[in-house]
C-alpha cells in the first residue's frame, strides 16, 4: 500500500490568492478542496500578510497537507510588482512550513498529476 501524499498548491498574490489540495497515493490523485483569499479590498500591505498567513494556517490545520507546491513569482516589467509577490509568497511559505509541509517543486505536482490521470 502506498503512503497517501496531501499536497497543497498556491497560487500567492496580493489581490487574490488560490489554493488547491489533493490526496495522492500510488497512481491515483483525487480533489479535495480549492479556494481563494480576495484580499483586493484591504489597503494595509502588512494586514494583507497577515491574512494570507492566517488563510494558509488554517488549510494546513483543516488538511494536515504533508508537502507544499507554490508557484514563484516570474520576472515582470515592475519590480515591485515582483517585490510584493515574494513578500506573499513568503507569507504563505512560513504559515504552512509551521505545520511540518515539505516543501516541493510545482513541476514535480504536474507531473504527479500527469500520471495519474493516464
Amino acid at each position: 500500500m502506498d503512503h497517501a501524499r496531501i499536497i497543497l498548491g498556491i497560487d500567492p498574490g496580493t489581490q487574490l490568492l488560490g489554493f488547491g489540495i489533493i490526496r495522492s497515493a500510488g497512481k491515483k490523485a483525487e480533489y479535495v478542496d480549492m479556494g481563494v483569499l480576495d484580499i483586493r479590498r484591504e489597503k494595509d500591505p502588512y494586514a494583507k500578510l497577515r491574512a494570507i498567513y492566517d488563510c494558509i494556517s488554517e488549510v494546513c490545520k483543516s488538511y494536515s497537507p504533508t508537502e507544499l507546491a507554490i508557484e514563484s513569482p516570474f520576472y515582470g516589467k515592475n519590480a515591485q510588482v515582483v517585490l510584493k509577490l515574494g513578500r506573499a509568497q513568503g507569507a504563505a511559505m512560513i504559515a504552512a512550513l509551521e505545520f511540518g509541509v515539505q516543501s516541493v517543486t510545482a513541476s514535480l505536482i504536474r507531473d504527479i498529476c500527469l500520471l495519474t490521470c493516464q
